[in-house]
């Protein structure tokens, strides 16, 4: 399997997390569970296979993606399918920084996947073909690098202010939100209208997604922890608070999580059907 990051070009580092490419990936499922992080990704596959999203109890499909596509913030998991030989690029933007680029505000696009030519003047069609005729994994770095660059409006970037409270409640997320709140140099109401529109959830919403992926780093970490000590360490307010949290964003109680081994998976994405 082929897999290469990229650093992006200086002038927009800060908003984008990561930039990616991988080639014959093999996995043992054909649905997986994606889990969210807080990012929004733009999406190219390059293998000219068909994806599926999938209703979260059933799992028949419900949409279907091919070429390019914008998966939002999501504030629940998301069931997507999984293919072998799959060849994929993608954009990994931070909490706040997508906007300046998709130039939409990110509360239309929360919990959504958009097919790419449904987002207008964004070129992304046309830029997965770029993609696909490209022969090297440098060149399709360059590729993205254009399209950066033709679509990001400086004067759309997120003000230092909201940066400062995704900032807080990335370094602490079991912090108490009041604190944050009230370091915030504006009103509650304007604080959550501007996050709506940088980030696409409120900050209360987007504090709930840190501390989920914060008990991640808690049961990975070498000593063995319980449950309620986990539940105590990420905020919450006691151990049925915890379950439902987990249940919300997971899709799992934690028991069964933990039976399926997926605490041994990579983070925030969980295969639901993998070949015995």
């Amino acid at each position: 399997m082929i897999f290469e990051t990229h650093e992006p070009p200086a002038a927009y580092r800060d908003l984008i997390e990561s930039i990616f490419y991988f080639k014959g990936f093999q996995p043992d499922h054909s649905i997986e569970r994606v889990v969210p992080t807080g990012h929004v990704f733009v999406l190219f596959e390059l293998d000219g296979l068909e994806r599926c999203t999938y209703d979260a109890e059933s799992l028949e499909p419900n949409a279907t993606f091919r070429r390019a596509w914008v998966s939002g913030l999501r504030r629940n998991h998301l069931s997507i399918s999984a293919h072998d030989d799959s060849e994929m690029f993608v954009i990994q933007f931070k909490a706040f920084g997508a906007y300046p680029f998709l130039q939409q505000s990110m509360d239309e696009l929360a919990e959504r996947v958009v097919a790419g030519d449904q987002l207008s003047g964004k070129d992304l069609f046309a830029t997965r073909d770029r993609l696909f005729a490209a022969t090297s994994p440098k060149d399709k770095f360059a590729v993205a690098d254009d399209w950066l660059t033709n679509h990001f409006a400086a004067e759309l970037s997120p003000p230092q202010s909201i940066i400062d409270v995704v900032a807080s409640l990335q370094a602490e997320p079991a912090a108490k939100l009041n604190d944050v709140i009230e370091a915030f140099d504006g009103t509650q109401k304007h604080l959550i209208s501007q996050f709506k529109k940088y980030v696409g959830i409120t900050p209360k919403q987007f504090q709930r997604i840190l501390r989920f992926n914060d008990v991640f780093v808690q049961m990975q970490s070498d000593q063995f922890l319980s449950w309620s000590d986990i539940a105590y360490r990420c905020g919450y307010s006691d151990q049925s608070h915890f379950i439902r949290e987990f249940k919300n964003f997971s899709g799992f109680i934690p028991e069964s999580f933990l039976r399926e081994n997926f605490d041994e998976e990579t983070p925030n994405f969980f295969p639901l059907d993998r070949n015995e």
